[in-house]
């Protein structure tokens, strides 16, 4: 008597894809989240008029460097003899006798090179003043 046995049914081999599913939007995610976007843009800027400044007599005024039209120093009615760094440095730790607490006055033409002016601004900063003021001219046009 010879055994019969059932053969059995071979099961269908499939693969679930749910997980690789959910793995990859995660991955979507992460790296939507993670990603920052810039927007490169080129700014357009108006510079401010001062309307409701302080007068010049509603502060101490300590020194007043002035920066003419050409783009030289005149530093408490006392002319530089060049435009230099170093010149400005020297005069502006001179006069101060090196009292940077004292407040400083930047009036500047309004075709005075912007870099005579980034120059003071620079240099004093550099020295240590911590209050530096740049004078405006009112708003005629109310």
């Amino acid at each position: 008597m010879a055994l019969q046995f059932k053969r059995q049914k071979k099961a269908e081999i499939d693969i679930n894809l749910t997980p690789l599913i959910d793995v990859v939007f995660l991955l979507l995610i992460f790296f939507m989240v993670s990603t920052s976007f810039v927007k490169e843009s080129h700014l357009t800027l108006n510079l401010p008029q001062a309307i409701n400044g302080l007068s010049s007599e509603a502060y101490n005024v300590g020194l007043e460097v002035i920066v003419d039209q050409n783009g030289s120093y005149h530093i408490d009615d006392k002319s530089l003899v060049d435009t230099r760094s170093a010149t400005l440095r020297s005069a502006l730790k001179n006069l101060s006798q090196e009292d940077y607490s004292r407040p400083l006055t930047i009036t500047a033409d309004a075709a005075a090179p912007y870099q005579s002016i980034v120059r003071v601004i620079d240099v004093s900063g550099q020295l240590g003043f911590v209050q530096i003021d740049i004078t405006t001219q009112d708003d005629d046009s109310e």
